[in-house]
Parts: C-alpha cells; sequence; structure tokens
C-alpha cells in the first residue's frame, strides 16, 4: 500500500517521498523496499516524542535509520539529539530536525545554531505557532541560514509558514497525501499545496496577497483570488493569515518584510487596522473602518471596497424595482442590523446616496455612536420588529458557518414589500434569507456584495480586472462544495 501511495504522488508531480519507517509494523526488506521507490526518498523513523509511531527501543530505531543509510536512501532524517550517533555513509544526505509541539521557543535562532554544528546538509524545524509571529521566526531562519533550512510552524496558525518556507529559501516543504492521514497538526494535502496555493510556481519574487482574520478558515477569499490569479498568469499568491486581534499591529509591521502587497481585512479587524494606514481614500476616512490594504514601500494605503459594492448591489435591485427613478436609494429607508465594520461602511454608503438610515445592534450604545458619528438614527434592538423600512440589512455574522441555525429576525416579523438584504455569504442561503423568501421579499445574498468587493479588491491588489463571472463560479462552488 505504502509504496502504491508513492507511485501515485511521484506520477501526480511529488518530487521527493517521505518514507515514515516508523508505521511499518512487520518486518521489511529496506534494500528491497528503496529499490523500487518511484522518485528520492526521505528515510524518517520517529518516536511518539517526535509525533511518531516507533514502539521498539531507542537503539532499533537508531539501527534502522543507519540500515537506511546503507541500503541507499537520498536522505535520512535525524532528531538533533541523535544525530552524532548516525554517522554520514555514501551519498545519502543527511537531515538533521527539531520538533516541538508545544511552541516556537525564543531561542529558536540559538538552537539552529547548534543544529549546524551536527554536520546536516539540511536543517529541519517544525515548531508550533501559537501567535502568528511565530510564523514569520520560522521564515527568518529560512531565509537568513547558510545551511538549507526547512523552517515552519504546525498548527491551524503555522499553516501559511508550510507553503512560504520555499519562497523563503527551503529546498523543500512538508505535505501529506491524504486529508485523513495527517502526520502533524496543520499540514496540507499534496494536492492543497499543488492546486490551491500553487506551491510549485511560488519563486523568491512572487508577490503576496492574503485575508486578515480571527478566525479565518471560514473565508473563501484565497479560493477566488487564487482562481483569478491563474487566470491572469499573475506571480502572485493569494493565502490566509490567522491573525488574533491582539498581534494586529505587529503582523501589519512586517508586512513589508514578507513581501506581501495586499491584504483582505476582515472580522475583527475593519476598523482596528486603521490606526496602521497611513494613506487612506475618501471612503476609508468617512468610515473609519478598511477592509483592503496595499502596501508600497513606505506606504500603507487603506480602502473599503465594502460600501460601493453594497451599495451597487442593492441600486441594481431597486432600479429593477423602480425603473423610473434616477437614484432608487434616495429616500428610501433603511434598517442595519449591527454596527462593526460592515455596517458602518453600508450606513455611509446610503447616506451618501440620501437614504434615510436606521441602526440597531444588541449593545444599544454601539449603535447610537455609529448612528451619531454618521448622522442616522438609532433604535433598540427589540424594537426592530415594529421598525418599517424599505430595506433590512443584516451587517451582523449570524447566520455564518458554522452556527447556520440562528438568525438575527424572526421569520413572522418580515414583510413583503421589503428588500432583505444579508451580507453573510457563507453559505448564501442563510436561515434569514430563506424566511425572507418565503415571506416574498425580494432578497440580496451576501454572495453577490462579495463578488463585487472581491473584483474591486484585485484591481486595486494588481492593477488587473479580474473575471467577475470566475470569481462568481468560485464562491458558488467553494460554497456548494463545502461540508457543513
Amino acid at each position: 500500500m505504502m509504496m502504491a501511495e508513492h507511485k501515485h504522488l511521484a506520477e501526480n508531480g511529488a518530487q521527493l517521498v517521505e518514507l515514515r519507517l516508523d508505521y511499518i509494523r512487520r518486518p521489511v526488506n529496506l534494500k528491497r523496499l528503496l529499490a523500487d521507490t518511484p522518485c528520492p526518498v526521505v528515510a524518517t523513523c520517529r518516536r511518539p516524542a517526535d509525533g511518531g509511531k516507533w514502539m521498539r527501543s531507542e537503539q532499533d530505531r537508531i539501527m534502522v535509520l543507519r540500515t537506511a543509510i546503507a541500503d541507499g536512501a537520498d536522505y535520512v532524517d535525524l532528531e538533533m539529539d541523535i544525530a552524532d550517533q548516525v554517522p554520514r555513509y555514501k551519498d545519502t544526505q543527511r537531515i538533521v530536525s527539531y520538533h516541538n509541539f508545544e511552541e516556537t521557543p525564543s531561542n529558536l535562532e540559538e538552537i539552529h545554531h547548534r543544529m549546524t554544528a551536527l554536520d546536516p546538509d539540511i536543517i529541519k524545524i517544525a515548531t508550533t505557532a501559537n501567535n502568528p509571529m511565530d510564523n514569520v521566526t520560522a521564515l527568518r531562519l529560512c531565509r537568513d541560514s547558510e545551511i538549507p533550512t526547512i523552517a515552519f510552524c504546525m498548527g491551524e496558525m503555522g499553516v501559511t509558514s508550510r507553503i512560504l518556507c520555499g519562497k523563503f529559501g527551503a529546498p523543500f516543504t512538508y505535505a501529506t497525501f491524504s486529508s485523513e492521514r495527517k502526520l502533524a497538526p496543520g499540514q496540507l494535502t499534496f494536492e492543497e499545496m499543488r492546486d490551491d496555493f500553487l506551491y510549485d510556481t511560488i519563486g523568491p519574487e512572487t508577490k503576496l496577497l492574503g485575508v486578515i482574520a480571527d478566525p479565518v478558515a471560514h473565508s473563501l477569499s484565497p479560493v477566488v483570488h487564487n482562481a483569478c490569479i491563474r487566470k491572469n498568469k499573475l506571480d502572485y499568491l493569494y493565502l490566509p493569515f490567522r491573525v488574533p486581534r491582539e498581534y494586529l499591529e505587529q503582523f501589519i509591521g512586517v508586512c513589508h518584510e514578507l513581501g506581501i502587497a495586499g491584504l483582505s481585512v476582515t472580522i475583527p479587524h475593519k476598523e482596528n487596522c486603521i490606526k496602521c494606514i497611513n494613506a487612506l481614500d475618501d471612503n476609508v476616512a468617512g468610515i473609519r473602518a478598511a477592509n483592503t490594504l496595499v502596501f508600497k514601500q513606505p506606504n500603507v494605503y487603506g480602502y473599503n471596497t465594502d460600501c460601493s459594492a453594497a451599495v451597487d448591489s442593492m441600486r441594481k435591485v431597486f432600479l429593477d424595482l423602480f425603473p423610473e427613478e434616477n437614484d432608487p436609494l434616495e429616500g428610501k429607508r433603511a434598517l442595519l442590523m449591527g454596527a462593526g465594520g460592515v455596517a458602518r461602511a453600508i450606513a455611509f454608503g446610503l447616506k451618501r446616496s440620501k437614504a434615510n438610515v436606521t441602526i440597531c445592534a444588541r449593545d444599544f450604545r454601539k449603535a447610537d455612536a455609529l448612528a451619531t458619528s454618521l448622522d442616522c438614527d438609532a433604535i433598540d434592538w427589540a424594537n426592530r420588529a415594529n421598525f418599517e423600512c424599505d430595506v433590512l440589512v443584516n451587517c451582523t455574522p449570524v447566520g455564518m458557518f458554522p452556527e447556520m441555525d440562528h438568525t438575527p429576525f424572526e421569520k413572522e416579523w418580515f414583510d413583503k414589500k421589503c428588500v432583505v438584504f444579508d451580507t453573510v455569504y457563507n453559505p448564501e442561503q442563510t436561515l434569514f434569507i430563506k424566511q425572507a423568501r418565503e415571506a416574498e421579499c425580494t432578497t440580496i445574498t451576501g454572495v453577490d456584495m462579495f463578488v463585487r468587493q472581491a473584483a474591486r479588491q484585485f484591481k486595486l491588489f494588481t492593477g488587473t480586472d479580474p473575471d467577475v463571472k470566475l470569481i462568481r463560479y468560485e464562491v458558488k462552488r467553494a460554497i456548494s462544495a463545502a461540508k457543513y
């Protein structure tokens, strides 16, 4: 079974395969096994403490590794505490490795320096990311080491370092052949690395884009932007960066160093990122929230594409309903549920279109503060059911995956004369939207807004017009494929 898997990977483009000898439970003829490999092999035999399955003695494990070298393994992986017990032999290259499943230690550079004295051809360091800056520490080791170094972080927070270590000089990175058989936390499959994140095309000059959020796993932005990058044959890569609120300024501070050209910004950073921007467009200046950052040394430019995307989505629907009106939003009564960055952007855009805007939120103080700052009205959250409006907008994350059974509005409250708009796009058919349709309301889903804002972002990031139909297709395909 193992060799069949190796053959399949080699046929699909894998240039190096790790043979995990600690997973083999029966006696095996290593010489024969290594002779039949379809591509070069790293022979590895891990203890449980290092994430492996080896259950016999340490002496037996070292003997297995020595045998793998004698029998012609292309590479052998040796933890740093046993590297001096396994001598160099013939042409087998030595990977000296260090694993830490708890943290990225503060003395990682010192550990790396000690590893350079253990006769390595390649150094491998895999630590656990507890914050996004741990990835930066690992990538700097890849970039600055005189000895080829593969350094990345494990765990959800460390996924991007697995993808980017090659850009920073690592000779290769690690992936698994099956999503069901991940050998380390945060490990991606070979197909994900190849197809979703274009690993083989990443080079030192590749410009990086991404989305910063917390959480970030639900974001469809990487799928959409990478599809547009492929279509336009650009040397860019778009990644998800999980950035907790307390690390926002630190992360934005290293974006120039990492080669990041642009970022999509979403919950919880749209308002907080303003302090990191030194060049604002008119929307951002008025809204005081940004969803797009563009980095051009030494400046960080801020934009808000949510505003125009949302207003254009509503304007199109009202033009269809009232084609005789010059500006169908003028004078319309809009009730916005929520008082965060999305609500602020939409309220600003609607006010500029001369609509009458009212804001409600569970925390009335936040709703009132937002309304006061934009010269709108505010009502108590409990009064939203009795407020007569022409357009009702959900600007909260209520109903977003994975809490899809929730809605900010009860089904018996809908008025069929009202246009209902949900800014949540994953899933597209939220409970809020489903119940509005059952009440015969005209609806706008978050997908329409998402497509419009993503298209504007891509143009800001790359200077290239994207295929809007491709964006819509990729969003719908990703949503339909999601395992709810």
